[in-house]
């Protein structure tokens, strides 16, 4: 069977039309401006493009027809397209897009009874290079645009006909850091929350980081935002340095100063997530240092054993190790709980998401600084 990887990247015509998939109610404002239309009729086509779904301009009834007409010939309605789709005998799909530049991200739906979650990307690649983390060893190509990363959404609840009412969780744990391409996170947020077309509440949408500090103060300062996690992995300067080189900028104390001054709503609380490493981060002295770093604000512990990727080198912590991890941390009256990532037969499991024959030349001219602006957007 061919892969995508075999397939050539598709050719941009020499002019390209706007294309409205991903859009936010203003951007569609002033391209009904620009097509002469009033204003109203932007609501139309935000609600016909997320809360109905339509996927064809014929298909917008709400619209008149000589409008919709005009829109068949003048305006693209493309999202991302689905270039793989592998299933995991847990019942989650492990998907990757193809974007118009012919580069590929991958995402995960995972459906339960009550709801469905789905696993977002931010980024092509990661420039965060977290040693256990297959997609840190990709680089970082570029940032998604907020309408890639509403257009990741759309195009799983289509595939997956995820009924409009059911609740849907997003989170931010895919490919790349979501701290790092903020400002389109955000825009990409606006546009799912909106109460006019999608609609999901914020409470729904996570996003994790590896603790970016600059980030995280710069997030606590949006009026509404996303509910935030933070990829922790190390109780010891010395070892979170060596798994993630973000601690070599922002060490546990600056990111723990940053977290007790992240404003909060009331009831709501910051998830630390714990990657369960043997022998280096399941001993009992990580735990319990890990307790009192977890008191130090509002948080609930997601305890992750390891999910093992190629060439990383680190095994899973035994399952005696985690049961008495968790033990220690339930003795303290924590709130911890164990996540068994789904998608792991499918490397579609936390830390799995790689795409290991991206374009290396992009990779090799591309700079970005830890922390820092140098990111293309």
């Amino acid at each position: 069977m061919s892969s995508p990887w075999d397939q050539p990247a598709p050719e941009k015509a020499c002019v390209q039309r706007p294309n409205a998939a991903g859009l936010s109610r203003q951007d569609m404002a002033a391209l009904m401006q620009r097509l002469g239309e009033p204003g109203f009729r932007a609501t139309q086509l935000f609600e016909g493009l997320y809360r109905h779904r339509w996927q064809r301009w014929g298909d917008f009834t709400n619209l008149p027809k000589a409008l919709r007409e005009r829109l068949e010939s003048e305006v693209e309605l493309r999202w991302p397209d689905l270039a793989e789709s592998i299933p995991s005998s847990d019942g989650s799909t492990k998907h990757a897009f193809r974007l118009d530049d012919g580069r590929l991200v991958e995402g995960v739906h995972m459906p339960y009874d009550d709801r469905a979650t789905l696993c977002l990307s931010s980024q092509v690649g990661c420039a965060m290079g977290c040693t256990f983390c297959a997609t840190g060893t990709m680089g970082i190509l570029r940032n998604l645009t907020a309408a890639e990363i509403v257009g990741q959404v759309m195009a799983l609840l289509v595939a997956h006909e995820h009924p409009f009412g059911k609740p849907v969780n997003l989170v931010f744990m895919g490919m790349g850091e979501p701290l790092h391409n903020l400002d389109h996170v955000m825009e990409a947020f606006r546009i799912l929350t909106d109460a006019k077309g999608l609609a999901i509440p914020s409470r729904r949408i996570t996003v994790s980081t590896s603790g970016l500090v600059s980030g995280i103060e710069k997030l606590g300062r949006e009026a509404q935002r996303p509910r935030l996690a933070v990829s922790l992995n190390g109780t010891t300067d010395e070892e979170r340095s060596r798994l993630m080189p973000v601690n070599r900028v922002w060490n546990l104390e600056a990111l723990r100063r940053a977290l007790q001054g992240f404003p909060l709503e009331k009831g709501e609380r910051i998830t630390l997530e714990y990657v369960l490493i043997q022998g280096h981060t399941d001993r009992p002295d990580d735990a319990r240092r890990l307790a009192a770093y977890a008191k130090g604000f509002p948080s609930k512990i997601n305890l992750i054993p390891y999910n093992p990727s190629e060439g990383a080198g680190f095994t899973p912590a035994l399952e005696s190790a985690i049961d008495a991890f968790c033990r220690l941390l339930v003795n303290e009256r924590l709130d911890v709980s164990v996540r068994r990532s789904r998608g792991q037969d499918v490397a579609g499991a936390c830390g799995q998401l790689v795409r290991k024959r991206e374009n290396k030349e992009s990779q090799r001219s591309f700079v970005s600084r830890i922390g820092g602006a140098d990111v293309e957007s």
